[in-house]
């Protein structure tokens, strides 16, 4: 086409845009996009422009939410909120806490004009409402945050939005136990379930009780002894993570998980123990069981600062043997007494569903009772509809995340949630959207296989695109209006929260680089994520093994590991080793490549070695001589059961914080991350 048409055209489109303000003809804004999607909106004309200033109205909760608001907006933008009192003026923000049946326990109204007025009838509202102003603010960061202009009705289908960590098999360190209350809070879920004990499978562990792996994440006075070495939380942490959460509207469930799943119990005690079920079962027959759980629950239960600070209390009660008549009996008696033990501290019981597998003539408390409804073969939902319970959907065939485990998923599909799931769906049951029973719907995290390599940062890979997409559904229910690949495309703009980056996400374009890098010197980036590539020429010396190049809180890289002196990295413990060193004097460029599923080595811009999942085959002991004599990957972990198999990990989220104390010649440092469907890949 050529440029005097090019031209006119411009002059064309300019001068219609032109008569259309003139004429009062401007756009209407359509809705914006947050997660979860707003429920209502009315578009308005134009952009509100923030002056920085923000006014409160309701009193002092209101005011710390406005602390919270202003201190959030700052980490998240760089400009400051200050408060000011008076009448607002243009580009002021105003939050208002006042009744209005309307809105429930946690919608808030949402106007944008000249002034922006967030109004809400609960704390958890105006938080929530903050929350979409945020959203809002970081997607317009080359317009100066701007708001569209318009007004929202935001009101949950459900109340109860969230998600479940298994903490037992693997610990979670509290850090990131706090960054994801952030998290949730960001995109409105509510709830977080902490499982605080559980223990490995048995297979990987020579089939012996003794050796296999179980732990108890939480200080304990009561019984010295019984916290886990590898990890726990102390009481006084503990306290402090609820604390946080309720700032941010999240409510901690804590979860002591009895009388199955019990291991790290009975390794403690082993009398306690099941002799006929397995001693990851308490035995339900002997009175010191009774007096280990209630000296267990009774510390974190009693006094007027008790331990755990919220409303809710989860004890367990799942996947124990229904074999015996006189054992579902037993058990059912257990869980109703365990109910009870807790509602006498003044708290409300959770429980997992169970009591169609344990089916019997017991009576069990119900009513005020919360049951987690995971698999209808153990608890069919209509039934324990009919019985009382108040049921949460988290049903394990759509929503349990079991990292390379190759069962349940890897990977939520996410897709198929966002298209055709809602907490009113258990299962293949479905009820009526807003049924009065099902409370709302969560999904989970279990990290059944101890020791397969996976770390925290790959976790969180799993976690995230779940939390976007399982906060959308449960707050706005079917009523979704984006096509899924337009939300899955437009959920990348949004920040994990606030100050908070765990996926170690660069911004777009940016690149690390660094000349001549010297021992010992700090580099200005803590870490970079999935989808990166490290490059730097090497003039090599003779490192002593253990050697590092970078190392971060997360991770260390080694220029010399510490048991062959090869290339390596090391992260919560695994070391992974590539079959190379860089001999004294050689000149080479090395580079580094990683995501969510492998580790490479490129030397003079060939591929060297690609670390990807390794399959081990658990074998019996007998085994174990000729299987180390014919395997070549006998140096990795091996386990016994040659029925079990392990998907080892060997990814690297790669440190950059620090440089190590080295001998050789690092040139011409580069580091580069790819764009974010790399970062955040999902298979579906």
């Amino acid at each position: 086409m050529n440029k005097n048409l090019i031209s006119v055209k411009r002059l064309f489109l300019t001068a219609c845009c032109s008569l259309a303000l003139s004429f009062g003809w401007a756009a209407v804004n359509d809705k914006p996009f947050v997660v979860p999607e707003l429920k209502q909106w009315s578009g308005a004309e134009g952009m509100f422009a923030p002056s920085g200033k923000y006014i409160v109205k309701g009193g002092k909760q209101a005011q710390e939410v406005a602390q919270l608001f202003a201190a959030d907006y700052h980490s998240l933008v760089g400009n400051s909120l200050t408060p000011k009192t008076g009448k607002p003026s243009a580009g002021d923000i105003v939050l208002v806490l006042k009744a209005d049946k309307q809105l429930g326990a946690e919608g808030y109204r949402l106007n944008i004009s000249d002034v922006t007025t967030i109004t809400a009838s609960t704390v958890e509202g105006l938080i929530w409402g903050t929350r979409t102003v945020l959203q809002l603010a970081e997607q317009n960061r080359s317009a100066n945050y701007a708001l569209p202009k318009g007004s929202a009705v935001d009101v949950p289908e459900y109340g109860l939005r969230g998600f479940m960590m298994d903490c037992g098999r693997k610990f979670i360190p509290m850090s990131y136990l706090r960054s994801l209350v952030k998290m949730m809070s960001y995109y409105k879920m509510n709830t977080l379930q902490i499982h605080l004990n559980d223990n490995g499978f048995r297979q990987f562990f020579g089939d012996d009780w003794a050796k296999t792996q179980a732990a108890f994440r939480l200080e304990c006075d009561t019984y010295p002894g019984l916290t886990a070495k590898d990890g726990h939380y102390t009481k006084a942490e503990f306290v402090e993570l609820q604390k946080l959460a309720e700032q941010y509207g999240v409510n901690i469930i804590p979860e002591i998980d009895v009388p199955a799943h019990s291991l790290a119990f009975t390794h403690y005690k082993p009398e306690i123990g099941s002799k006929e079920y397995g001693m990851d079962h308490l035995d339900l027959f002997n009175p010191e069981t009774y007096k280990f759980v209630d000296g267990l629950l009774k510390e974190y239960l009693e006094g007027k600062s008790p331990v755990f600070r919220g409303k809710v209390v989860h004890i367990g009660t799942d996947e124990y043997s229904n074999a015996k008549k006189e054992v579902v009996e037993k058990f059912r008696y257990f869980t109703d007494r365990y109910i009870k033990y807790v509602e006498r501290y003044g708290k409300q019981a959770a429980v997992w569903g169970a009591l169609t597998h344990a089916k019997g003539d017991t009576k069990v408390k119900s009513q005020n009772v919360i049951m987690h409804c995971w698999y209808n073969g153990y608890a069919e939902p209509r039934e324990m509809k009919r019985q009382g319970y108040k049921l949460v959907s988290v049903p394990d065939g759509l929503v349990y995340i079991v990292p390379a485990a190759g069962y349940y998923y890897d990977y939520l599909n996410c897709r198929n949630l966002y298209n055709t799931w809602t907490p009113a769906q258990i299962g293949e049951e479905k009820f009526d959207e807003r049924d009065p029973s099902i409370l709302g719907g969560m999904f989970a995290v279990w990290n059944d296989h101890a020791g397969n390599g996976i770390t925290v940062k790959d976790i969180h890979h799993r976690l995230f695109p779940a939390l976007q997409t399982l906060s959308t559904k449960c707050w706005t229910g079917a009523a979704t209006s984006l096509p899924y690949d337009q939300f899955d495309r437009l959920r990348l703009r949004l920040s994990e929260a606030p100050a908070v980056n765990e996926a170690a996400r660069w911004a777009k374009g940016k690149t690390l680089t660094i000349e001549h890098l010297r021992p010992g010197q700090t580099t200005g980036e803590t870490e970079v994520g999935y989808g990166y590539r490290v490059e730097f020429g090497i003039e090599g010396a003779d490192e002593a093994k253990g050697t590092p190049l970078f190392t971060s809180d997360n991770a260390t890289f080694y220029l010399a590991d510490p048991v062959d002196g090869c290339l390596g990295f090391e992260r919560e413990g695994y070391l992974n080793k590539f079959k190379y060193k860089v001999e004294p004097g050689k000149k080479v460029t090395i580079a580094i490549t990683g995501d969510n599923k492998k580790t490479c080595l490129y030397v003079d811009g060939k591929l060297r070695e690609e670390l990807g999942p390794l399959t081990i085959y658990a074998m019996q002991q007998k085994d174990r001589t000729s299987f180390q004599n014919t395997d070549p990957t006998a140096w990795q972990p091996v386990m016994y059961n040659p029925t079990a198999k392990m998907h080892y990990q060997r990814t690297l989220v790669f440190p950059l914080q620090k440089a190590g104390s080295f001998k050789s010649k690092i040139t011409d440092v580069k580091v580069v991350q790819g764009d974010l469907i790399q970062i955040y890949f999902t298979p579906f």
